[in-house]
């Protein structure tokens, strides 16, 4: 009974696919013309691309950019005018630059609000052929499956039992390397971080339901707070963790990152090796089966968790040996400039 349900489902999945109810995707972009030229190629080999609505957001000109800088984003804004070989491609260009937080939930809450649900790229990230036929079933498969708040495209290189059955998984991390959501859970979210019991009083229980992604996420949110990071991943993930909900992922990731050589405002090359060994989808049908009901395994959770743990802090005296270096330095270039 409970195959011929999922296979029930899966049908009407399919169905709806043919009927054209797909997502819109979504294309972030600013000033790197030749990612963005790899990310929409590999955006056209998708199945469902000529079926598909593309929006594609490029962001203004920062301000006192050199003319050199001026010409890169323009550039990829008369690029992003020329793109064809989807359903319909719509180009909306900033004048100003909105930085890519700002731009990301601006574009996303405009275009779901009209669709109900989006996937969404970066102008870095390479998708799979299958990459456009997983989310849109995923989206439909799980729309009142509201434990979901998110699905991602992407899929560390972490250890997966043996014995754990499915092809997809759910995780208490959001993925931002190509990502899909409903219009309930996005406009759901609270972006103003003045609001977060993390930060207004130090919430030990706020902070720890946000690490339940990882460690590294309450130190970015903290740079958020003090404008050292622009970030709208950290938010999306403390409005996932906070609401107890959780991200459905595929065990092979469907998605490569490509920026990770420096060109990127957010991203550098010193993250490269974290995608460098990712197994990637390579089989040659599509072959992922959804499940209904699928609930957290603890284990591949913990191994996530663990993945993206913070080093350990250095002894007391090896941390006052940099601070004291770090002062020193300081004096130094001081003493040279008189």
């Amino acid at each position: 009974m409970y195959y011929i349900e999922n296979l029930r489902i899966f049908v009407l999945i399919n169905c709806n696919i043919m009927k054209g109810n797909l997502s819109p995707v979504i294309v972030f972009a600013y000033n790197r013309l030749e990612h963005l030229c790899q990310t929409i190629a590999a955006l056209q080999k998708n199945e469902l691309a000529m079926e598909s609505t593309v929006y594609i957001f490029c962001d203004g000109p920062k301000e006192n950019s050199t003319p050199e800088q001026i010409s890169q984003v323009h550039s990829v804004q008369e690029y992003a005018d020329s793109v064809k070989e989807f359903g319909k491609v719509i180009v909306e260009k900033a004048k100003v630059n909105k930085g890519l937080a700002n731009s990301v939930i601006y574009g996303v809450t405009k275009v779901i609000k009209e669709y109900g649900k989006a996937i969404i790229v970066e102008d870095d990230i390479l998708t799979h052929p299958y990459f456009l036929r997983f989310m849109n079933q995923a989206l439909d498969f799980y729309t009142e499956e509201k434990n979901i708040f998110t699905i991602g495209a992407f899929t560390e290189n972490i250890k997966i039992p043996d014995d754990y059955a499915y092809d997809v998984f759910v995780v208490p991390r959001v993925e931002s390397w190509g990502w899909a959501t409903w219009a309930d859970r996005w406009l759901s979210a609270q972006w103003d971080i003045s609001t977060y019991p993390a930060l207004r009083n130090k919430d030990r229980a706020d902070i720890m339901r946000l690490c339940k992604g990882g460690d590294d996420f309450w130190p970015m949110l903290q740079n958020q707070a003090l404008g050292k990071v622009d970030s709208w991943a950290v938010r999306w993930q403390y409005n996932m963790s906070r609401a107890g909900k959780l991200c459905l992922r595929p065990s092979y990731t469907l998605v490569r990152n490509i920026g990770l050589d420096g060109t990127g405002v957010h991203c550098d090359a010193s993250e490269s090796g974290m995608a460098s060994s990712i197994p990637y989808y390579n089989k040659d049908k599509y072959d992922i089966t959804l499940v209904k009901d699928i609930q957290e395994n603890i284990i591949i959770s913990n191994n996530l968790r663990e993945y993206f743990a913070c080093p350990p802090r250095p002894p007391f005296l090896e941390r006052k040996r940099r601070q004291w270096r770090h002062i020193i330095k300081k004096i130094s270039a001081i003493i040279q400039k008189h």
